[in-house]
This record gives C-alpha cells, structure tokens and sequence, in this order.
C-alpha cells in the first residue's frame, strides 16, 4: 500500500457537477442510457443494450436482488390529525430482526429510523388511520429510545394485515434527496430493477435500473453466467464525507444475504467475477474477508453459526493500520478464502449467509474478487468515488472528465459505465 488510506483527503476527489448533469429522471428506455467502456486508461461510449459484447464468454456477473421499500411514513400529530408533521424514515428492523420475518409480522414490530420534525414530537403516540385491503387499520407509533444517530420505533396496529401491506398503502418511495423533487407514482417502478425480488432497501441498487429483459436475455445468449447477492442499502449511501481525511469517517452498515451455491459458483470461476453496482461489489469483496475470519475462527474453535461474528469492519482489509484489522493477515487467494467461507456455511448447515458489512474501499485496497465493475456516476467527494478510483488505481478523472465532456448524465438515473482493468 502506498498511501494510508485514513490520511486521504476527500478534497482530492471532488469534481463540478452542474445541476443540470444530474439526471431528474429515467429515459423511458432503460437500456438506451449511454455506456462509457473504460478499458486500462482508454475511454469509448457505446449504448448500454450493447454492454454484453463487452464481456468474456463464460464469465460470471453478479447482481444485488435487492427491492426498495416504500420507507417513508408520514404522521400527523393531535387527535384530529390536524397538527404537526412528523416524518418516520425506516432504516432497519430492530425486532424481529430478519428482515422478511418482519415484514411478515402482524400486530407489532419495532425499527430503527430517522425521525423528521422530531422536536414537534415530544412524546406519546402517533397514530395514522388507513385501509388495507379493505379493512380499517389504526397504526401507532411510539419512541423507545435512541439508536446510534436514529431512533428505535415500536409500531403497532390492529386488524389482520402484515407489516409490508402497511407499508405498500402508508409507505412513500425514498427516492435520492440530490433529485430535489417528490416521489412520482412512475418512479415505484422506475426506481427499481427489474430483478428486484427481496424487500429491505432505502435506496435501489441504481447501476442494476439500466439492465432490461432485453440485456439479460443477450447476457444469456454471450454465455455470461449470472448469479444474484442480496445487500440491503442503507441511507449511509447518501452520507457525505464532512471529515477532511476519510479516516474521520464512519462508514454505515450494510446488511448482506448470500446462497451457497453463489459461493460455490463463485469458486468454479476461479474467485472473479463482474459486478454490478458498488453494492454488489462491497458483498463480494466482504465475502473474502468472511472468509478469512471464517477460517481463523474455525481454527480456534471459537465459531458459533452466528453469521454477525463474520461482520466485516470498516478497516479490516488494511492490516497495516496497527490494530485496526480483525481479520487474520496471512494473505490467501481468493478461492481459498472462499472455500473457507463454503466450510464454514457447510459445517453450521447454512444454506444462505446472514452477514453485515462496514467495509471501505479506498485507493490503495487490492480487489480480491471483482474483475469488472458496472456502475454509474457518483457524488462528488463520496465513498463510492474512493471505490471507484481504488479499481482504476487513481485513474478516475480521465473517466469523470471525459463523461461531463461527452454529455453523460448523473447520479441514480443517469448513465452506466464499464469498468475493466488487467491484473
């Protein structure tokens, strides 16, 4: 490593992004968004329903099956709900935990959120009166206490309806505060890719919107094997980095599910594979990580089958920073540390891993497992801009200059990008 990545200076990855770069809205043809195909410092364009001919024969892409939920809850305070605001954000489920256990819960469940207009809300109960599937349902909520920077919440309701129904008829879709513009019934659909299945996200997996039933089936056909993950993303992806040096930053957790047959996919193609988006990346390279505190654990038979002790803290692939690594240092290959992670899951009799990730990927981090990156434009001075210059070994600006120069459009429903580089 050539530089300590908590002395980088976040000013170093700043850029002008004109108001009018940022896309507000989709194209009305997902796959007709622009592709800049960045190949070891040389920069084309093409269109992205074109992005398959880009890619090896038999080469594995994985994809975050991630599905935004409609996290935004609006209360009225007072008995005639006449009185002030108060906006409850969803971040995560407190209890029960599982995310599908939750939003299958009925009667109660409590979360962890950020609360609008909390000053208005000094105490007592909220309430909200809607109809779900026909039948009247009063929901509350109540505060029980403080949470990190968020707020635990216990809501409660009466009638025989499931937490996600409530949400699907209450709930409003969170879209990125940068679109400076309500949510529009078009974006429940726009906002999501149409390989989204699992419910949990504050925020899409925006590399995935450009991808149609089109490309996929063209991915088929090119002899691109697929396989998905799931990371639930956190609103910590719109945190900007206030610190003048990244290591003043704390960067979110994310919570990941992934199956063993993707591990063992992964592993019959020698531990590469192309991922699609930052999320999909920051699960696969936290997967080698796992892998190796997986084995260290195994070793001193200190392993419970709690997937949360295979948690990847923020600095754990900088084993230089004294005492900011957990994770064994013995450097291993890809592979192995994913046959490690395979044991692991194969001993506690794990079909898919529950885990969670804080991991951050800064300029100077070596990639493990992820040999092209699809991804779109990223926020001035954030932790994706630093993932993306750590994969293009500080090349990001010939990137970035000539995507302003040739008139791509940013940010969530913006343009897309390929991004390869030879070991």
């Amino acid at each position: 490593m050539t530089q300590d990545p908590k002395h980088i200076h976040i000013q170093d990855y700043d850029y002008p992004l004109p108001d009018e770069r940022i896309a507000k809205f989709p194209l009305k043809e997902r796959d007709s968004s622009k592709l800049l195909v960045y190949r070891n410092g040389r920069v084309g364009e093409d269109t992205f329903r074109n992005l398959p001919s880009y890619l090896p024969k038999g080469a594995l892409m994985v994809f975050n099956n991630t599905r935004v939920i409609q996290a935004r809850l609006h209360f009225r305070k007072g008995e005639n709900a006449d009185g002030a605001l108060i906006e409850i954000f969803l971040l995560e489920p407190a209890f029960p935990v599982e995310y599908q256990e939750n939003f299958a819960t009925k009667g109660k469940c409590n979360w962890y959120c950020l609360v609008g207009n909390s000053k208005k809300w000094k105490g007592g109960q909220l309430y909200h009166e809607l109809e779900v599937g026909g039948q009247r349902v009063l929901l509350s909520a109540y505060r029980l206490g403080t949470h990190g920077t968020s707020q635990e919440i216990l809501f409660e309701w009466d009638g025989d309806v499931a937490w996600s129904e409530i949400l699907e008829v209450m709930g409003e879709l969170p879209i990125p505060p940068y679109l400076n513009r309500k949510t529009e019934e078009s974006d429940k659909t726009t906002y999501q890719t149409v390989y989204s299945k699992i419910k949990g996200s504050v925020a899409a997996p925006t590399a995935g919107l450009h991808f149609t039933e089109r490309v996929l089936t063209d991915l088929d056909a090119h002899g691109i094997e697929r396989e998905e993950v799931t990371l639930h993303v956190g609103a910590g992806t719109f945190k900007p980095v206030k610190s003048e040096e990244i290591g003043g930053h704390d960067m979110h957790t994310e919570h990941i599910a992934v199956r063993r047959q993707t591990i063992d996919k992964l592993i019959a193609h020698d531990g590469e594979a192309i991922a699609v988006g930052t999320t999909s990346v920051r699960t696969l390279e936290s997967l080698y990580y796992m892998g190796l505190r997986a084995q260290s654990l195994m070793a001193a038979g200190l392993d419970t089958g709690d997937g949360e002790e295979l948690h990847v803290q923020q600095w754990d692939p900088y084993p230089e920073l004294d005492g900011q690594s957990t994770v064994a240092c013995s450097p291993k290959t890809s592979v192995e540390a994913l046959l490690a992670l395979r044991d692991y899951m194969e001993r506690h009799q794990m079909d898919v891993l529950h885990s969670s990730t804080q991991i951050i990927i800064a300029p100077g981090y070596s990639y493990h497992i992820v040999r092209r990156i699809v991804t779109n434009f990223h926020q001035p001075k954030s932790t994706l801009l630093l993932l993306v210059s750590a994969f293009v070994k500080g090349d990001w600006r010939t990137i970035y200059d000539y995507a302003i120069a040739h008139d791509f459009r940013f940010l969530s429903y913006g343009d897309s990008s390929l991004l390869e580089i030879d070991e």
